[in-house]
């Protein structure tokens, strides 16, 4: 190695110790790089929709690229944008927001990370339930946060209950951190749920809410998709509501995310804004526009066949022995619980005594790509995506399958 490739360990900052690059991510690198040596690999480990964008958003984004539309814009989102999200709130959710209300970002990640960053002093704590999506534990600590994760059980529909919350909160909670439908398990929180947990909240006016409601759009029952904000509003004061364009409009290169809170909260996180990445992408901005304003009809169709990947998906991975796949109200997620496989001894003495090693196992034998239940906080389960076009899905469960018995013959 050159003198110029090494790199002095004290000029890395103490906060990374411990954080790494998104196993997400880094799963998907390792798949990459068994594809470029020839593997046929089929990727169910990325949350990313598989249909183009609507024709009508692309047509925006190109409307808006001839008509040079391509400057800076306003620090947290141009006021078109801002109406439409505006809209969108009022038609959808019911709640009314002004302009100071509104924050637009690079993605709904960037909005999080946004809200961590401008709340957070050193040694705050904020609730997470578990499982949770794998970058909320690592942008608590990023921002000088304490994560304070409280297991959810699948027995109770992996959703935090009124009770564990009351347990938990202490006088350094700064936030709890929603996220319905669930990133991995698509769990949802009902109206009654969050009306229970609303119940608790009014106890502790120290404690605000962040609700991740990205993913609600991609819903499987026919109630009103609830947000606490909607549900309780005399909590309102304290709850951030973020969102986005990506999985709903199939748009998760565009980079748009937003969020909805007190006009406080919006100045304090445009701060952090302007100093990391300023605006978000001009042409993005007015292709969200037209995803908010325009026709929805891709969106239900989009459902459509989510719910269809969805049922295939669920009885293939039951049909495989020693895995148990319960059925997600949301999301594009499947979350399989592999435990009684991971116990047999055979399994066990070929090696793989974990969710992280039999995961391995798939990718490097199988050439699926698929992730460990553990980076979500839930040890002995796997989360498949089904984002993926139904052939993919039947080729991966049978690729799978084979592995599987492969491992439990004598």
């Amino acid at each position: 190695m050159s003198r110029m490739e090494q790199w002095p360990e004290f000029f890395t900052a103490e906060k990374l110790a411990g954080i790494g690059v998104s196993e997400i991510i880094r799963i998907g690198a390792q798949a990459r790089a068994l594809a470029a040596q020839g593997h046929d690999m089929i990727m169910l480990n990325t949350g990313e929709p598989d249909f183009p964008s609507p024709d009508n958003v692309r047509l925006a984004g190109i409307g808006a690229i001839l008509a040079n539309q391509t400057r800076y814009t306003a620090l947290d989102g141009t006021p078109a944008l801002k109406a439409a999200i505006r809209r969108k709130f009022l038609r959808e959710n019911g709640l009314t927001f002004s302009d100071a209300e509104i924050s637009v970002g690079a993605g709904a990640k960037q909005v999080l990370f946004n809200i961590l960053m401008a709340t957070l002093n050193p040694g705050d704590e904020v609730i997470v339930p578990l499982p949770c999506w794998t970058s909320y534990l690592d942008m608590v600590r990023l921002a000088g946060g304490v994560p304070v994760s409280v297991s959810c059980p699948e027995e109770a529909g992996f959703r935090l209950a009124a009770t564990a919350l009351r347990d938990v909160v202490t006088e350094r909670t700064r936030w709890l951190l929603l996220n319905s439908p669930s990133n991995p398990t698509g769990a949802i929180y009902s109206r009654e749920h969050l009306q229970a947990l609303g119940t608790v909240l009014r106890d502790v006016p120290h404690v605000g809410v962040i609700s991740d409601d990205i993913y609600e759009h991609v819903r499987y029952n026919n109630g009103q998709f609830a947000t606490m904000a909607a549900v309780c509003p005399d909590l309102r004061p304290r709850i951030v509501i973020v969102n986005g364009v990506s999985k709903a409009y199939s748009m998760t290169g565009w980079r748009i995310g937003y969020a909805a809170a007190p006009a406080g909260m919006i100045a304090a996180m445009a701060v952090v804004q302007s100093q990391c990445s300023s605006n978000p992408c001009s042409i993005s901005q007015v292709a969200a526009i037209e995803a908010l304003d325009g026709p929805q009809d891709s969106v239900a169709e989009h459902c459509r066949h989510f719910r269809q990947r969805r049922d295939m998906i669920v009885d293939l991975l039951n049909a495989v022995p020693d895995v148990r796949c319960a059925c997600p109200d949301g999301a594009f997620y499947a979350f399989a619980d592999v435990r009684t496989l991971l116990a047999r001894q055979v399994v066990r003495e070929r090696g793989i005594t974990d969710d992280m090693a039999l995961c391995q196992y798939f990718l490097n034998e199988c050439h699926v790509a698929v992730v460990p239940g553990s980076c979500f906080g839930a040890e002995g389960y796997m989360r498949l995506s089904y984002a993926s076009s139904e052939d993919m899905i039947a080729r991966a469960l049978a690729r799978m399958t084979t592995g599987v018995r492969r491992l439990l013959a004598p």
